[in-house]
């Protein structure tokens, strides 16, 4: 009966796509002096819950796929936005990555608060 619970999946997997565009973002922001490095980022969590078929849920179309994996094992799908550059050829702004950070820090928190608040649904429904 709770086998397939996809509030809880969304969940982690909005917390997953969180924790890695953290690390994409501290990746921007260690080369921000590095000469021709281009800043990238990932997709929106919406978009990708968006585009994947149906809103109730992510589906899995072969085994790689479940949690944010691409068809070709990679990670979250990465980006590279359109931003002025440097006269080095350098687009990391450490303001903007300041900023992406706190709205990775926000998304982070709400994904812990949704799974938070369905357990304790999950836990009342119970009677425990």
């Amino acid at each position: 009966m709770f086998t397939d619970l996809n509030v809880f999946r969304t969940a982690a997997a909005m917390a997953t796509h969180a924790g890695e565009r953290q690390a994409v973002i501290a990746q921007n922001m260690a080369n921000s002096d590095t000469p021709g490095y281009k800043a990238r980022d990932l997709v929106p969590f919406q978009d990708v819950i968006k585009n994947s078929g149906t809103g109730a849920g992510m589906r899995a179309s072969r085994a790689g796929h479940l949690n944010g994996m691409s068809s070709d094992g990679s990670a979250w799908e990465t980006f590279t936005p359109n931003a002025t550059s440097d006269p080095n050829g350098n687009t990391v702004s450490i303001e903007n990555e300041m900023l992406n950070g706190v709205e990775v820090k926000r998304q982070h928190d709400l994904a812990l608060a949704i799974y938070k608040s369905s357990l304790s649904i999950l836990r009342n429904s119970l009677g425990r």
